[in-house]
């Protein structure tokens, strides 16, 4: 089993750079840990083809790696043009509307969603193209709206379409997102992205679709979903920060803020936080990144954050291997730093037993100089306790569910293995020392600190904490 030198993980995105299974490999030796399938981009044949590499890679290396699938959500895009594109002047019209079988002038285009026609409202501000184009809505009809242009620019085909500050009336899932679930979870993927989350009922809307095996992830990149935050980190698996949109539907002098405050409100309720977009940018066509870029993974790691993300970088860049050597490079620094403290205090909730058993096992770990925390668990939740108060020492996660320890790798300092049942303490000791002795987690006259459930099978009575010496 391959250890890694530190506790955050690493997400990176596959796409045409990295479709091959020698190239998954390069990526995962780099130090990625879990990988990202963007149902944004390619087809279905060809995300089957990455994820059997990621399935024929977990059987080489012996070890549990976490497949996410993102899917695209409802993205409000402006449809085709007769020239591919058009160039807006400040100061013109341009009008936006549902005629979708007219291509696309100086002076119209039709939208993808014409829904938001009903919360559209004059003086409101529309941005196309990441903000890079801002209109401003003068009036609308039943199938139009007729805006004025304020900052010009290019635009082409299928550019985003966002709205600030407003709840849009869709639903999270498209029909295209419907379809490409199905195939996921028929794929056998462990988490589902969900873009675009406006309101804790999306979360509850994606739970009907998936079963209890797959998480949840939701994608906070509209400031709406701000405002919902705690309900909707709640009623996640996991949360990612995705400074994309959010960064283009709020002034980007706030995201830093949003990006601590989500990071916060994830490590309360003790769920896996990601932080995405642009980490390495400059590394899609730079074999190294900016000063700047590595401070933005160094500090959100400082932060607390379980993992952080490659996108472009690793999908479509010219150094897809060295970018994530680089950013394993930046975590195993900032987790060696003197300033390095994540602590619990933050976290710790008084009253409540499971956690008290889990804070004592990391102060108890870190008095004997415990080699591990060995956690035993069939649902994740002994362990993700276990993450959630940031131990010093690594965390290991025996499961009988290896869609569970899959789901793991994404949890910080978690070294996930599938294990067999235990039907009483004693067996769960016995196999601890087995699995110390085979993998080699623990020498002779180590101690090893035990953490568990009584009885098997309860989710959340994490109520045993047990040393061990390695004889």
């Amino acid at each position: 089993m391959l250890h890694r030198d530190r506790a955050a993980k690493i997400i990176s995105t596959l796409g045409p750079s990295t479709s091959s299974k020698g190239q998954i490999r390069d990526l995962f030796r780099a130090g990625a840990d879990v990988f990202r399938l963007n149902f944004s981009h390619g087809t279905h044949k060809e995300q089957a083809e990455r994820y059997n590499f990621i399935r024929e890679l977990e059987l080489e290396v012996g070890q549990p790696i976490g497949v996410i699938m993102d899917l695209q959500g409802p993205k409000i895009r402006v449809q085709t043009f007769k020239n591919g594109s058009v160039k807006l002047e400040r100061g013109s019209s341009f009008k936006l509307d549902s005629q979708s079988q007219i291509k696309g002038t100086n002076l119209r285009v039709a939208i993808s969603n014409p829904e938001i026609f009903d919360v559209v409202e004059p003086g409101m501000e529309l941005l196309l193209d990441d903000g890079k184009i801002r209109l401003e809505v003068l009036k609308k009809g039943i199938s139009d709206i007729q805006t004025i242009v304020r900052t010009g620019g290019t635009l082409s085909d299928h550019k985003g379409l966002n709205i600030p500050g407003t709840i849009l009336p869709m639903s999270p899932l498209t029909e295209k997102d419907r379809k490409d679930l199905s195939f996921g979870l028929d794929l056998g993927v462990d988490w589902v992205a969900l873009s675009f989350v406006q309101r804790s009922e999306d979360i509850v809307e994606a739970r009907r679709l998936v079963t209890d095996q797959v998480g949840i992830l939701a994608k906070i990149e509209k400031p709406s979903a701000i405002k919902h935050l705690d309900k909707i980190v709640q009623l996640s698996d996991a949360v990612m920060v995705a400074r994309g949109d959010l960064g283009v539907e709020t002034p980007p002098e706030n995201v830093p803020g949003f990006q601590k405050r989500i990071i916060q409100a994830a490590r309360k309720e003790g769920k896996p936080v990601i932080v995405a977009t642009q980490m390495l940018e400059s590394m899609i066509s730079a074999p190294t990144p900016t000063r700047a870029e590595a401070s933005d993974v160094a500090n959100a790691i400082f932060e607390g954050a379980d993992a952080v993300m490659l996108s472009a970088e690793t999908a479509i860049g010219d150094y897809p291997t060295e970018s994530v050597a680089i950013m394993n490079r930046i975590i195993e620094k900032v987790e060696q730093d003197q300033n390095f403290n994540l602590g619990t205090e933050a976290v710790y909730d008084h009253g409540v037993d499971a956690d008290a058993i889990t804070v004592a096992a990391r102060q108890v770990a870190q008095s004997i100089e415990a080699s591990c925390i060995v956690t035993f668990t069939e649902t994740g939740s002994t362990t993700l306790r276990a993450s959630k108060v940031r131990p010093t020492v690594p965390i290991i996660a025996l499961t009988p569910n290896l869609e569970i320890a899959r789901q793991l790798v994404l949890a910080w300092g978690v070294n996930p293995m599938q294990a067999h049942e235990v039907s009483n303490f004693e067996d769960l000791i016995a196999h601890t020392l087995e699995v110390s002795a085979r993998n080699g987690l623990a020498k002779s006259g180590q101690r090893i600190v035990v953490t568990a459930g009584v009885p098997f099978s309860t989710p959340g009575t994490t109520n045993i904490l047990h040393i061990i010496t390695v004889q």
